[in-house]
Protein backbone atom coordinates (compact mmCIF):
# COMPACT_ATOMS: atom_id res chain seq x y z
CA UNK A 1 0.00 0.00 0.00
CA UNK A 2 0.95 3.62 -0.53
CA UNK A 3 2.99 5.06 2.33
CA UNK A 4 3.82 1.65 3.81
CA UNK A 5 7.24 1.39 5.49
CA UNK A 6 9.96 -0.43 3.58
CA UNK A 7 10.39 -4.12 4.42
CA UNK A 8 12.87 -4.95 7.14
CA UNK A 9 16.09 -6.78 6.27
CA UNK A 10 15.93 -10.56 6.37
CA UNK A 11 16.68 -11.95 9.86
CA UNK A 12 17.30 -15.40 8.36
CA UNK A 13 21.04 -14.90 7.55
CA UNK A 14 21.70 -14.16 11.24
CA UNK A 15 22.14 -17.88 12.14
CA UNK A 16 24.68 -18.15 9.33
CA UNK A 17 26.60 -15.15 10.70
CA UNK A 18 26.43 -16.66 14.18
CA UNK A 19 27.72 -19.94 12.80
CA UNK A 20 30.66 -18.15 11.20
CA UNK A 21 31.47 -16.43 14.52
CA UNK A 22 31.26 -19.72 16.41
CA UNK A 23 33.48 -21.39 13.82
CA UNK A 24 36.16 -18.74 14.28
CA UNK A 25 35.90 -19.21 18.05
CA UNK A 26 36.37 -22.97 17.70
CA UNK A 27 39.39 -22.57 15.42
CA UNK A 28 40.94 -20.36 18.11
CA UNK A 29 40.12 -22.92 20.81
CA UNK A 30 41.86 -25.65 18.79
CA UNK A 31 44.88 -23.43 18.16
CA UNK A 32 44.40 -23.44 14.37
CA UNK A 33 43.14 -19.86 14.02
CA UNK A 34 45.24 -17.59 11.82
CA UNK A 35 44.68 -13.90 12.53
CA UNK A 36 46.14 -12.88 9.17
CA UNK A 37 44.03 -15.51 7.43
CA UNK A 38 40.90 -14.26 9.19
CA UNK A 39 41.62 -10.65 8.22
CA UNK A 40 42.18 -11.57 4.58
CA UNK A 41 39.09 -13.79 4.66
CA UNK A 42 36.94 -10.89 5.89
CA UNK A 43 38.47 -8.57 3.27
CA UNK A 44 37.81 -11.18 0.57
CA UNK A 45 34.18 -11.42 1.68
CA UNK A 46 33.93 -7.64 1.54
CA UNK A 47 35.30 -7.60 -2.01
CA UNK A 48 32.89 -10.36 -3.08
CA UNK A 49 29.98 -8.40 -1.58
CA UNK A 50 31.03 -5.17 -3.32
CA UNK A 51 31.47 -7.05 -6.60
CA UNK A 52 27.92 -8.40 -6.36
CA UNK A 53 26.49 -4.98 -5.49
CA UNK A 54 28.26 -3.20 -8.35
CA UNK A 55 27.43 -6.01 -10.79
CA UNK A 56 23.74 -5.43 -10.08
CA UNK A 57 24.26 -1.68 -10.33
CA UNK A 58 26.02 -1.65 -13.73
CA UNK A 59 23.85 -4.26 -15.46
CA UNK A 60 21.57 -1.55 -16.96
CA UNK A 61 24.65 0.02 -18.61
CA UNK A 62 25.10 -3.15 -20.72
CA UNK A 63 21.36 -3.61 -21.34
CA UNK A 64 21.26 -6.45 -18.81
CA UNK A 65 23.58 -8.61 -20.93
CA UNK A 66 25.63 -10.96 -18.76
CA UNK A 67 27.72 -11.96 -21.80
CA UNK A 68 28.82 -8.36 -22.40
CA UNK A 69 29.49 -7.70 -18.72
CA UNK A 70 31.57 -10.89 -18.38
CA UNK A 71 33.52 -10.01 -21.53
CA UNK A 72 34.25 -6.46 -20.28
CA UNK A 73 35.29 -7.80 -16.86
CA UNK A 74 37.78 -10.21 -18.46
CA UNK A 75 39.23 -7.52 -20.73
CA UNK A 76 39.62 -5.18 -17.75
CA UNK A 77 41.22 -7.97 -15.70
CA UNK A 78 43.78 -8.58 -18.45
CA UNK A 79 44.55 -4.86 -18.69
CA UNK A 80 45.07 -4.67 -14.91
CA UNK A 81 46.94 -7.97 -14.68
CA UNK A 82 49.79 -7.10 -17.05
CA UNK A 83 51.04 -3.95 -15.22
CA UNK A 84 50.84 -5.81 -11.89
CA UNK A 85 52.84 -8.66 -13.43
CA UNK A 86 55.64 -6.23 -14.27
CA UNK A 87 55.34 -4.16 -11.09
CA UNK A 88 55.67 -7.15 -8.75
CA UNK A 89 58.47 -8.77 -10.73
CA UNK A 90 56.47 -11.87 -11.59
CA UNK A 91 57.49 -11.66 -15.25
CA UNK A 92 60.89 -13.10 -14.35
CA UNK A 93 59.30 -16.12 -12.70
CA UNK A 94 57.22 -16.54 -15.84
CA UNK A 95 60.28 -16.40 -18.09
CA UNK A 96 62.11 -18.94 -15.90
CA UNK A 97 59.16 -21.36 -15.92
CA UNK A 98 60.32 -24.64 -17.49
CA UNK A 99 56.90 -25.63 -18.87
CA UNK A 100 56.24 -22.37 -20.71
CA UNK A 101 56.48 -24.08 -24.11
CA UNK A 102 54.47 -27.13 -23.02
CA UNK A 103 51.25 -27.83 -24.93
CA UNK A 104 49.84 -29.55 -21.82
CA UNK A 105 50.46 -26.44 -19.72
CA UNK A 106 48.71 -24.15 -22.21
CA UNK A 107 45.88 -26.63 -22.62
CA UNK A 108 45.26 -26.68 -18.87
CA UNK A 109 45.54 -22.87 -18.73
CA UNK A 110 42.97 -22.57 -21.52
CA UNK A 111 40.65 -25.03 -19.78
CA UNK A 112 41.02 -23.08 -16.54
CA UNK A 113 40.22 -19.86 -18.37
CA UNK A 114 37.07 -21.37 -19.89
CA UNK A 115 35.90 -22.59 -16.49
CA UNK A 116 36.68 -19.17 -14.99
CA UNK A 117 34.65 -17.47 -17.70
CA UNK A 118 31.78 -19.90 -17.09
CA UNK A 119 31.85 -19.25 -13.33
CA UNK A 120 31.79 -15.50 -13.95
CA UNK A 121 28.83 -15.88 -16.29
CA UNK A 122 26.83 -18.05 -13.88
CA UNK A 123 27.66 -15.64 -11.03
CA UNK A 124 26.35 -12.74 -13.12
CA UNK A 125 23.16 -14.68 -13.88
CA UNK A 126 22.59 -15.39 -10.21
CA UNK A 127 23.05 -11.75 -9.24
CA UNK A 128 20.85 -10.57 -12.12
CA UNK A 129 17.89 -12.81 -11.35
CA UNK A 130 18.12 -12.77 -7.55
CA UNK A 131 20.06 -10.19 -5.55
CA UNK A 132 23.59 -9.49 -4.29
CA UNK A 133 22.56 -10.73 -0.83
CA UNK A 134 21.29 -14.03 -2.22
CA UNK A 135 24.54 -14.47 -4.14
CA UNK A 136 26.61 -13.88 -1.00
CA UNK A 137 24.51 -16.25 1.09
CA UNK A 138 24.84 -19.02 -1.50
CA UNK A 139 28.59 -18.35 -1.73
CA UNK A 140 28.88 -18.71 2.05
CA UNK A 141 26.96 -21.99 1.95
CA UNK A 142 29.22 -23.29 -0.84
CA UNK A 143 32.39 -22.41 1.11
CA UNK A 144 31.00 -24.03 4.26
CA UNK A 145 30.06 -27.21 2.38
CA UNK A 146 33.57 -27.36 0.89
CA UNK A 147 35.07 -27.04 4.36
CA UNK A 148 32.92 -29.87 5.72
CA UNK A 149 33.77 -32.11 2.74
CA UNK A 150 37.49 -31.40 3.20
CA UNK A 151 37.33 -32.32 6.90
CA UNK A 152 35.49 -35.55 6.06
CA UNK A 153 37.90 -36.41 3.24
CA UNK A 154 41.03 -35.89 5.36
CA UNK A 155 39.33 -37.57 8.36
CA UNK A 156 40.11 -34.68 10.69
CA UNK A 157 38.71 -34.59 14.22
CA UNK A 158 36.67 -31.51 15.09
CA UNK A 159 34.76 -30.52 18.20
CA UNK A 160 30.98 -30.66 18.59
CA UNK A 161 30.76 -26.87 18.54
CA UNK A 162 32.75 -26.76 15.28
CA UNK A 163 30.18 -29.03 13.66
CA UNK A 164 27.43 -26.94 15.23
CA UNK A 165 28.86 -23.78 13.68
CA UNK A 166 28.86 -25.32 10.21
CA UNK A 167 25.35 -26.67 10.71
CA UNK A 168 24.22 -23.14 11.67
CA UNK A 169 25.78 -21.68 8.51
CA UNK A 170 24.22 -24.31 6.24
CA UNK A 171 20.88 -24.20 8.07
CA UNK A 172 20.70 -20.40 7.98
CA UNK A 173 21.64 -20.33 4.31
CA UNK A 174 19.02 -22.98 3.49
CA UNK A 175 16.36 -21.12 5.45
CA UNK A 176 17.17 -17.89 3.62
CA UNK A 177 16.98 -19.69 0.28
CA UNK A 178 13.55 -21.11 1.16
CA UNK A 179 12.18 -17.75 2.37
CA UNK A 180 13.61 -15.86 -0.61
CA UNK A 181 12.21 -18.43 -3.04
CA UNK A 182 8.78 -18.16 -1.41
CA UNK A 183 8.91 -14.35 -1.63
CA UNK A 184 9.92 -14.39 -5.30
CA UNK A 185 7.16 -16.87 -6.10
CA UNK A 186 4.56 -14.75 -4.31
CA UNK A 187 5.68 -11.64 -6.21
CA UNK A 188 5.17 -13.26 -9.62
CA UNK A 189 2.30 -11.83 -11.65
CA UNK A 190 -0.40 -14.52 -11.89
CA UNK A 191 -1.75 -12.95 -15.09
CA UNK A 192 -0.53 -13.83 -18.60
CA UNK A 193 2.68 -12.27 -19.78
CA UNK A 194 2.85 -9.76 -22.61
CA UNK A 195 4.16 -12.34 -25.06
CA UNK A 196 1.37 -14.74 -24.15
CA UNK A 197 -1.22 -11.97 -24.57
CA UNK A 198 0.01 -11.15 -28.06
CA UNK A 199 0.05 -14.84 -28.98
Amino acid sequence: PHGAPPPLPHPVPLPAAGGFWLGVDQEEAEGTLSFVGTVFGVLASLCVSLNAIYTKKVLPAVDGSIWRLTFYNNVNACALFLPLLLLLGEHQALLDFAQLDSAHFWGMMTLGGLFGFAIGYVTGLQIKFTSPLTHNVSGTAKACAQTVLAVLYFEETKSFLWWTSNAMVLGGSSAYTWVRGWEMKSQEDPGPREGEKST
